[in-house]
């Protein structure tokens, strides 16, 4: 299975949820393929934002081989799923689909934490430290739930 992650620029929120899914289905011996992007081209080839690797490094997941990239329409092809960060993003990804059937491919990562009240993971890129933890919560939440879906 391949997924992609995808929110505006790459360096926060997508990279952050590849390394949380790439390390619940390494524990889980889930054979998955990673990958993220953004829908934006501001941080091409940047690596995650430091407060970003410092949140996953507080839980021993290490981001820092990622770079960002920008989402393409061939992304659709090269994944079986597809999962935006929040709508904007979404609707973004969903006006470059060659077909609904494509389209169909890209939900929220969020519609797989249906406890969790939020429906969108929240940018931390302008906030504090503190952002990159509820982040890194919310994926924790919503990438467990997905991969017992995946098992299932």
């Amino acid at each position: 299975m391949r997924v992609l992650l995808v929110c505006l620029g790459n360096i926060c929120r997508s990279p952050m949820a590849e390394g949380v899914l790439r390390h619940l289905a390494h524990e889980r011996g889930i054979a998955i393929e990673t990958d993220s992007a953004g829908t934006g081209d501001y941080h091409v080839g940047e690596a995650p934002d430091r407060r970003a690797q410092a949140a996953m490094h507080r839980q021993g997941i290490d981001i820092s081989d990622l770079r960002a990239r920008q989402f393409t329409a061939a992304d659709f092809d090269r994944f079986d799923l597809l999962f935006a960060m929040d709508a904007d993003n979404l609707r973004n990804m969903i006006r470059l689909a060659p077909s609904q059937a494509h389209a169909a491919k890209a939900v929220l990562i969020m519609d797989h934490a249906p406890a969790n009240s939020m429906r969108e993971v929240p940018d931390p890129y302008y906030g504090g430290d503190e952002g990159f933890d509820v982040v890194y919560d919310m994926l924790v939440e919503a990438c467990t739930n997905l991969l017992a879906d995946v098992q299932r």
